[in-house]
């Protein structure tokens, strides 16, 4: 990768000139909403005209800027071109939402942008089942988007970056064991066919289930993406409709899932997604997850097998994947119920997928960790080299897997205090830290939780809330990199 140094930084122009591009193709993507609603001759078509018009023209003017220099790639620059790329996009992504019919204050708008390109699925909005449809498809069309950006970063970007372990992930489209794909280029144009083509299915499905098409279109958009935006103030409990729910429940599986695999299975490759220790765990774990609350809604609520099973399994999929949909208000579960509700927030999907969260595999690498460790105590001369998905677990992975559990963790329990401060009850903070950090959604409460939303908390609760998204969805590292002064020099 080249380097060209502008502002003591290498690679800089690089950054520029990339981020045009990125706010010309947002830009575009305003035109979308923009036709939806002049077809209905809704007058917030303005506002998207508007909008597209200005980010179009920063865009373009940072492509003009840097259309002479050489476009490389430094390691700093590829830092701060993954920071700013969520931060200036979200920015921008917000302008529909200020300028348009519903008018939001500067920070409702760029709180309700950044939970969509983050695919955390908090929402500020209300009456939204009366809402123009070129706002409800702009929201959901920027979590479809953030999706497919946030799997290209985990897959290209972050393995690269060596960001909490994901060096581990550095050879999955390279390596010569599991080639199969020749370019990174083809790689990810073979991930956005993929995309596409399961959201088509699902929007499909869900029209087939009974939802309207303009229904089902947003909602394949925010499930495969696992956003969770819905076209509802109730969410999937307003359809009440049990083949719906089945099938967003598939769509928000498959998004959980590591998309390099999907890749693996079109290019003849089934046997790398069976095997892949991810997959296994992950649906090991919902299995036993769904199942055991499944049964404590049997005995403990008197539900039927049947009705059970699918609040279950709906729900709490919903939240492991960071999707954020709700068919029911699931606080009614009973408190032990709840408590595991707060604990599985932070899961996580697989990694490669649109989810937030943890993530499975360092859960994986903790208990690898953790397993060598307790062998060491008894038999302190054994010489052993962990392996993870065939390949070592270094020394360096597992400070690196540590090394963002500690700061999730720890983050956590700061914003918690944080918002307790700007007077937060327990629940409302301790959840809303939670789930904006892991991207999910909902929280706990009556505040936050399934039936609310974050409409009533301060302007100064939501820029909190709003950095929490970012650093979740940025693995933490990627952003705080920034803040370190030797970053900058030369």
């Amino acid at each position: 990768m080249r380097d060209r140094d502008i502002g003591g930084l290498p690679g800089l122009d690089t950054v520029l000139y990339a981020l045009g591009w990125l706010l010309v193709i947002l830009a575009a993507a305003m035109l979308v909403p923009l036709l939806v609603d002049l077809a209905v001759a809704n007058p917030d078509w303005m506002g998207f005209l508007g909008s597209s018009g200005i980010t179009a023209f920063f865009g373009i003017a940072l492509i003009l800027s840097q259309r002479r220099r050489g476009h490389g790639l430094s390691l700093r620059a590829a830092f701060l071109l993954t920071a700013s790329s969520w931060l200036v996009t979200g920015f921008f992504a917000a302008l529909p939402f200020k300028l348009g019919g519903y008018n939001l204050s500067l920070t409702d708008a760029v709180f309700e942008a950044v939970s969509a390109m983050t695919t955390t699925g908090s929402t500020v909005i209300t009456g939204l089942d009366l809402a123009p449809p070129g706002f409800l498809l702009w929201r959901s069309l920027l979590q479809w988007v953030g999706g497919i950006g946030i799997i290209v970063m985990a897959l290209v970007l972050l393995p690269f970056l060596r960001i909490g372990g994901m060096q581990l992930f550095r050879s999955e489209s390279s390596d010569r064991s599991e080639k199969v794909l020749p370019t990174t280029a083809e790689f990810v144009r073979r991930l956005v066919t993929i995309y596409v083509a399961l959201t088509l299915f699902l929007a499909i499905a869900l029209r087939l289930a009974g939802m309207q098409a303009f229904d089902a279109i947003n909602h394949a958009f925010t499930s495969i993406a696992t956003g969770g935006f819905s076209t509802r103030d109730a969410s999937i409990a307003a359809f009440d409709s049990k083949p719906v729910q089945l099938v967003l429940l598939l769509g928000m599986l498959m998004g959980g899932l590591p998309y390099a695999r999907y890749v693996g299975l079109a290019a003849g490759r089934a046997e790398l997604f069976f095997r892949d220790s991810q997959i296994r765990t992950f649906l090991g774990f919902l299995f036993l997850l769904c199942g055991g609350v499944a049964l404590w809604l049997m005995l403990a609520r008197g539900r039927g097998p049947a009705d059970a099973l699918l609040a279950a399994s709906f729900n709490l999929v919903s939240i492991v994947t960071t999707t954020g949909y709700s068919s029911e208000d699931y606080t009614l579960w009973g408190a032990p119920a709840v408590a595991l509700v707060l604990a599985i927030t932070v899961v996580g999907g697989c990694t490669g997928s649109t989810a937030g969260g943890i993530k499975i595999f360092r859960f994986e690498i903790l208990w690898i960790a953790t397993r060598e460790y307790l062998i060491q105590l008894f038999l302190p001369n054994r010489i052993s080299s962990p392996r993870y998905a065939g390949k070592p677990v270094t020394g360096q992975v597992i400070i690196a897997v540590l090394s963002y559990v500690f700061l999730f963790i720890g983050s956590w329990g700061l914003l918690t205090v944080l918002l307790g401060a700007l007077g937060l009850d327990l629940v409302t903070a301790v959840s809303a830290a939670a789930t904006t950090l892991a991207n999910v959604g909902p929280g706990l409460g009556p505040i936050i939780g399934p039936s609310g939303n974050f409409a009533a908390l301060g302007d100064g609760v939501k820029w909190v809330l709003l950095l929490a998204m970012l650093l979740g969805r940025l693995e933490f590292f990627t952003l705080l990199v920034l803040f370190h002064p030797q970053f900058w020099r030369r």
